[in-house]
């Protein structure tokens, strides 16, 4: 009898600490990482309304609406690293650390929610640039660490075990990740796939577009976002397509965040882990009710209100398809003045500066 009573009383401490909330509802608590769907935003740092940006609020206000997979673009820059749309010339977000320093703060006052963040490293910039920034931020302490450079999707901790853990956010690098040298910064692909980007029709076909690893043993996430192509110089860039939005950003319906869902579902037999989107207010709780649904949770009960640049003219249910145009062709004129003068700004500057593809 008395050896029973040590493991009776590790059971109750452990019940004790246990997080009866994750993420807004207590039936998360028990679900694995690799088995929830997190609505999240592209490019979450450009925010504003030029052809650039691809979101209207900032991070904080993100987190709050309930974002919770952030995904970043970082750029070496004279003073630090910064978070740039392709070149720091067509859109700068700041400091990453600055960035880093808003989540923190977020963190800091909603202890139970869980918090990813993809961080693209299209320069290739060693993984021991960014250790001294999460450090100077403060995130590092926050940063779940796995014990090996490639998890396993049944070997996820859960969310009830990352908010005890105080390990409330979770860190993705896609290239340049080294386990043995940063190991908070996981690697992306070793652990997780992703479908096409920069897509300009609304097919959303759910292929593997960039992995390391073996798909149906990795998490997933999918760019749910439509885009307008053009080209200029013989250089291809990408803007948001605002005009379709709310079919883009809707539960269901051709070209849908459910429509993208479903072909994933058909082709992969789960759900996507991280979905994201830009703009995603434009369609106000429709990302965040379905993602409820998905992780078999009830809707949120906030109100998400759409930002001055989460706009568009077709209604949900229209067809969402997009024909890609030339700059120089009939669809020039439908490009406003300043987005004009923006184009001849930042982006021929881009195109001198060598820019070869644009708009991730």
């Amino acid at each position: 009898m008395f050896s029973l009573l040590p493991l009776t009383a590790l059971a109750l401490l452990s019940s004790t600490l246990a997080a009866d909330t994750c993420n807004g509802h207590a039936e998360l608590c028990s679900k694995l990482y690799s088995n929830v769907t997190f609505i999240g935003a592209h490019d979450s740092y450009a925010v504003g309304d030029g052809l650039a940006d691809n979101q209207d609020k900032n991070v904080t206000a993100q987190l709050n609406d309930g974002i919770r997979t952030l995904q970043l673009q970082a750029h070496n820059a004279s003073d630090g690293v910064h978070l740039c749309h392709t070149s720091c010339s067509l859109q700068d977000g700041g400091l990453l650390s600055n960035y880093f320093e808003s989540v923190v703060s977020w963190i800091s006052s909603n202890p139970n929610d869980v918090v990813t963040i993809v961080l693209t490293n299209p320069e290739n910039l060693p993984v021991t640039t960014y250790s001294p920034i999460l450090t100077s931020s403060g995130i590092d302490q926050y940063m779940y660490q796995p014990s090996s450079s490639a998890i396993g999707l049944s070997d996820w901790p859960t969310l009830g075990e990352l908010i005890d853990q105080k390990k409330n956010v979770v860190a993705f690098l896609d290239y340049q990740a080294n386990f043995d040298t940063e190991p908070r910064l996981i690697d992306e692909f070793s652990n997780m796939w992703e479908d096409a980007y920069n897509v300009v029709d609304a097919s959303f076909g759910c292929s593997v577009n960039r992995t390391s690893g073996s798909p149906s043993a990795q998490m997933y996430l999918i760019n749910h976002y439509l885009d307008s192509s053009y080209s200029l110089g013989g250089t291809e860039f990408w803007i948001p397509n605002k005009d379709q939005l709310n079919v883009t950003n809707s539960e269901s319906g051709d070209g849908s965040i459910g429509f993208h869902v479903g072909n994933c579902l058909n082709l992969w037999g789960r759900n996507p882990n991280h979905i994201l989107l830009d703009f995603y207010d434009a369609a106000s709780n429709a990302p965040f009710d379905l993602a409820a649904s998905l992780n078999g949770v009830s809707a949120p009960i906030n109100t998400v209100t759409a930002g001055s640049g989460a706009t568009a003219s077709i209604t949900s249910g229209a067809s969402a398809s997009v024909s890609q145009s030339s700059l120089k062709s009939s669809a020039m004129p439908s490009l406003n003045t300043r987005a004009g003068l923006y184009l001849g700004s930042g982006m021929i500057g881009a195109l001198l500066l060598g820019v070869g593809r644009t708009f991730m």
